[in-house]
């Protein structure tokens, strides 16, 4: 991570990219074991990544409708070392604060980029690490802790550097908090090394990146933050007679699915438009079936499992 000459913090709105430094490095990922009607996805992708979580809604109803069939594998790609450059017209934190708010508006994702001015992050190794920590646990709540990460960081404007932050997400994940810290002081830096040693045999220069392979070791790779269509038409080149499966798209359903929702992301999940999906989720918090945190740039819809 020496000798940056672009930002990383700097994403291109349009194209939905977070970038780091290229590499030279560009290869095929290697033929591994896969189903026969299946896709493996290698998602590249960074706790504090703004254009990673503008992709959420995408993501989680991808799992939703092809999830029996593609195995999503999350890698850590090291988007911000530490503040040692000065480049895009941002060379210190409370420069992101603006360019965050306008990454908010534009993918209709809540993101506060207060946290830059009032308790800025000095780097996203920690909570990368803290991450493959929880992935040496159980994948699944590694996810949920990821998701929890990101809320209090996008939302709360927590500093998600800090243990006591690293610790409420491991918490609401269902992880063993007292092993998480063990092994993020111990063998996850080592799983954290070879993501990064992997992100620049692929060639990985910006995030979100996901790698879809077949078990031919075809590949499609999508980069970059793209319409839900893009992700879908990468699965169906590799696997064409794919099926999608249905879900429920009831309000309660989705809720017990997904525990927390932004607006936008049931907007996408439920097939409503957002000005709908907005009155629907207000009635069910005035109903009392869920709660809300309002951020100043959108709202986080918790059913009241979450909080309990």
């Amino acid at each position: 991570m020496e000798n940056q000459n672009i930002n990383p913090l700097l994403c291109d709105i349009e194209t939905g990219i977070c970038e780091i430094p290229s590499t030279k490095s560009s290869v095929k990922v290697d033929k591994i074991n896969i189903e026969k009607e299946s896709i493996k996805v290698i998602y590249y992708t960074d706790p504090i990544c703004s254009s990673c979580w503008g992709i959420e809604p995408q993501l989680r109803k991808l799992k939703l409708e092809y999830g029996n069939k593609i195995h999503i594998e999350y890698r850590m790609g090291g988007l911000l070392y530490d503040w040692s450059y000065n480049s895009g017209g941002i060379s210190k934190p409370a420069d992101v604060a603006h360019h965050w708010d306008e990454v908010s508006a534009y993918y209709d994702m809540p993101i506060d980029g207060d946290v830059w001015l009032e308790d800025p992050l000095s780097s996203s190794f920690p909570p990368s690490i803290a991450f493959k920590a929880a992935q040496m646990q159980d994948k699944e709540k590694a996810v949920q802790f990821l998701r929890s990460l990101r809320e209090l960081l996008f939302l709360q404007k927590k500093n998600i550097t800090k243990w006591e932050y690293i610790n409420l997400a491991a918490q609401k994940a269902g992880l063993d908090a007292a092993q998480l810290k063990q092994d993020f002081e111990g063998e996850a830096k080592e799983f954290f090394k070879e993501d990064l040693e992997l992100a620049q045999k692929l060639g990985v220069r910006g995030f979100p990146t996901m790698f879809f392979v077949n078990n031919l070791g075809n590949q499609e790779k999508v980069y970059g933050s793209k319409p839900y269509s893009v992700y879908e038409a990468a699965i169906k080149k590799l696997y064409p007679a794919i099926k999608k499966e249905t879900y429920p798209t009831s309000r309660e359903n989705l809720f017990e699915i997904y525990p927390t929702l932004t607006s936008r992301e049931f907007a996408e999940l439920s097939a409503m438009p957002k000005d709908i999906a907005e009155t629907v989720l207000q009635e069910m918090h005035e109903a009392g079936h869920l709660e809300k945190h309002i951020s100043k740039n959108g709202v986080l819809w918790m059913s009241k499992k979450e909080l309990s």
